[in-house]
């Protein structure tokens, strides 16, 4: 896919942004581009693997600053790495008002969201979409990780962007077996995503919400959770 362009405005100093526009195409950000990671499978008790379309939720005890009380939805999982998006940080700024250089893209008025920290200056974006297109590549049934600068500005200009798209500045990564072993040290636990849960209107509950989702005793029952939840 082709590269396109945007640019992170200087406003975005508050949340800790770079100024200078990274290509947003998948296949220059994603580590693990080409991995082939099944799809999570749809029931949420059975605590799946690590895998693309599956959520990571913090233990309440990982002080990391960077993933403190996050949920991060893993857009790719392999043999190379991992890569995903933490889901619950959204910024003040406006997404127009972070991407004033792309065109289309002004009169945006939903939050951007901090995506992780690596490449704090590269944007990324999420899209409910029914299908895949050249430039949308799928996370999960009816999430798209959209896949350059023009399909950006395509799909912000949807009647519906409000609620059917997310931007993200950053994004999270694991080396090979790293992520593996953060789950077996307690750091984080598993459940299955889906587009509601992606794109809920309560992005700061999410991480209280799943967890309390991850107390229930039919979880408890299939796979005990490898983190303290007290």
């Amino acid at each position: 896919m082709r590269a396109g362009s945007a640019r992170l405005a200087p406003q975005d100093r508050r949340a800790g942004l770079t100024a200078q526009l990274l290509a947003i195409t998948v296949a220059a950000l994603l580590l693990v581009a080409g991995a082939g990671a099944s799809p999570a499978a749809a029931d949420t008790d059975l605590l799946p693997p690590p895998q693309k379309g599956v959520l990571l939720i913090a233990s309440p005890t990982l002080n990391d600053p960077n993933f403190f009380e996050t949920v991060v939805l893993l857009c790719e999982h392999g043999d190379t790495g991992s890569l995903g998006i933490i889901l619950n940080r959204p910024t003040s700024v406006p997404v127009g008002e972070a991407l004033r250089d792309l065109p289309g893209a002004t009169q945006a008025t939903m939050s951007l969201f901090l995506g992780g920290p690596v490449q704090p200056g590269a944007v990324l974006a999420l899209v409910r979409a029914r299908e895949a297109t050249a430039d949308l590549r799928r996370v999960l049934e009816g999430v798209y990780l959209v896949g350059n600068a023009e399909a950006l500005a395509q799909v912000l200009a949807r009647p519906d962007a409000g609620e059917a798209v997310r931007v993200f500045a950053g994004y999270a990564g694991w080396a090979p077996g790293q992520l593996e072993f953060e789950i077996g040290q307690g750091a984080w636990a598993t459940l299955s995503a889906d587009a509601a849960t992606v794109f809920t209107r309560s992005p700061a509950r999410l991480w209280s919400d799943l967890i309390e989702r991850l107390k229930r005793p039919r979880i408890i029952r299939h796979e005990p959770v490898a983190i303290p939840l007290s």
